[in-house]
């Protein structure tokens, strides 16, 4: 009987169950064995997976997290042989890698070495290159808007500035669009510099036109005067930095210069935590069947994505770039940052103020 296994990698986020739902129920219809690894590329290298059938999954369309667990393993170059022999003990007839950047350049490398693996890019910061949206972004910006609407009267009572610190990376995809959302004043992304005297020029220009108050939407990879702000100077599995801190570090310094009461709200695993949305149930479900589709049809290393109002498959390659990791100096593989594009920010700022 054929055979199809998956893996959830990297941060968890809502809508992860309704892929391995989708994956298992259009799979099983289709006359295969399903399997799930524990714990992502860790429960690939212990070989550590179990049976995935119609009573396992059922239920778990609503629910947050993974029924699979997930780590940050990053395999190395030695690792990966024991993947491939792993993946071949099983006679796998496709391996389905659900997850964002480092997941998916694991699954590219793999690919190379000739295993029948398809990917379902994964991410609440919405930045994954080649697809439109990746599921987990409309259940998080909500959470953050929502957060935003009611962050609006404890701020204007106590006549405060309120900064709140949202995800994002390199891109500024959930600051951008629940600021928008939310009504936020101002909203600060990577992608697009300000320095920190016109940050105070928008709070001030607000005080003198009457307003006591200003909401600050800013995501965590913001650089402030061209420096990232970071929790701790060690790097994880994948090489990252552990961004946090841009809320508390804006608002003293917006208060040293203003003198207005600031403080800092940072919402943190709330925006990927809980209960998903019916989009991105519904989107994840589409990418799970289309994920089986494509391992029926053979096309291994590809990726699935959305495309307007399609759901297709692209070369995991053709999303792939190299970059230096800060922790080894050496070249490594990962997927290309889908960043906001200037013409919406634009659509943003006209709101600031």
């Amino acid at each position: 009987m054929k055979k199809i296994a998956m893996l959830t990698g990297g941060g968890d986020c809502p809508g992860l169950n309704a892929v391995i739902r989708a994956v298992t129920r259009k799979a099983l219809l289709e006359g295969y064995e399903v399997f799930g690894f524990r714990n992502g590329w860790a429960g690939v290298l212990k070989g550590d997976y179990f049976p995935l059938t119609r009573e396992r999954v059922s239920g778990i369309l609503h629910l947050g997290g993974t029924i699979l667990g997930t780590s940050r393993t990053n395999p190395t170059d030695e690792q990966l042989e024991t993947l491939v022999k792993h993946i071949k003990s099983m006679d796998l007839s496709a391996l389905v890698a659900i997850g964002g950047d480092d997941t998916l350049s694991v699954a590219s490398r793999l690919h190379k070495l000739g295993t029948p693996v398809i990917g379902v890019p994964k991410t609440i910061d919405n930045d994954i290159d080649g697809t439109d949206q990746t599921f987990g972004f409309d259940t998080a910006i909500n959470i953050a808007a929502e957060a935003i609407d009611r962050l609006h009267s404890t701020a204007e009572s106590h006549s405060r500035v309120l900064v709140v610190e949202l995800m994002g990376r390199q891109a500024g995809w959930i600051a951008l669009e629940a600021g928008m959302a939310g009504g936020a004043d101002l909203v600060l992304l990577p992608e697009f510099p300000m320095s920190l005297a016109d940050i105070c020029k928008v709070i001030k220009q607000r005080q003198a036109g009457g307003k006591s108050f200003s909401i600050v939407a800013v995501a965590e990879g913001f650089k402030l005067e061209g420096a990232e702000v970071t929790a701790t100077k060690e790097l994880d599995a994948f090489g990252h930095v552990r961004l946090g801190g841009i809320g508390e570090t804006l608002c003293r310094e917006i208060e040293k210069i203003t003198g207005i009461e600031s403080r800092a709200v940072v919402l943190g695993y709330i925006q990927r935590g809980g209960t998903p949305s019916a989009y991105d149930r519904v989107l994840a479900t589409r990418y799970g069947v289309k994920a089986v589709e494509l391992a029926m049809a053979g096309k291994f290393g590809h990726m699935v994505a959305l495309r307007g109002p399609e759901i297709i498959g692209i070369s995991i390659d053709s999303v792939i770039t190299e970059v230096v990791d800060k922790k080894t100096g050496k070249t490594k593989l990962r997927v290309r940052n889908r960043c906001v594009p200037k013409e919406l920010y634009e659509v943003a700022k006209v709101f600031f103020g």
